[in-house]
């Protein structure tokens, strides 16, 4: 449990709660792909990171996230949502952030902060 805690695991949470909550905002829920690219990339964003964030993941966990990101940017154009505008911008802004986050996680090697430990 010595592992560093990572401000980047509490951004990829809090984007997983975004992404999962756009489909309610900027899409009707007839378009199944850009809801489930929502849910289900919210869903795993947010697992990666409070996951890494709660159970202090290895910091090569961070790739998972890090690959989501090229996902979810690349999602509006091979599900072929970029009519809906509101659903593809939030995949692209979502992915790109995540996919930043998670390479200076892997770049910085989890030294951010360290949790403070009361071992002698």
């Amino acid at each position: 449990m010595s592992r560093a805690i990572r401000w980047q695991d509490a951004i990829n949470a809090i984007l997983g709660v975004i992404l999962f909550i756009t489909p309610f905002v900027f899409t009707d829920m007839s378009q199944r792909a850009a809801v489930l690219t929502g849910y289900v990339g919210g869903a795993l964003l947010f697992v990666f990171g409070a996951g890494s964030l709660l159970f202090r993941w290895d910091t090569r966990i961070e790739v998972l996230p890090l690959v989501e990101g090229v996902l979810l940017f690349l999602a509006p154009w091979v599900l072929g949502f970029t009519g809906n505008t509101g659903m593809a911008w939030s995949a692209w802004v979502i992915g790109v952030l995540a996919f930043i986050s998670s390479g200076s996680a892997l770049i910085m090697g989890g030294n951010m902060m360290r949790r403070s430990t009361a071992t002698h």
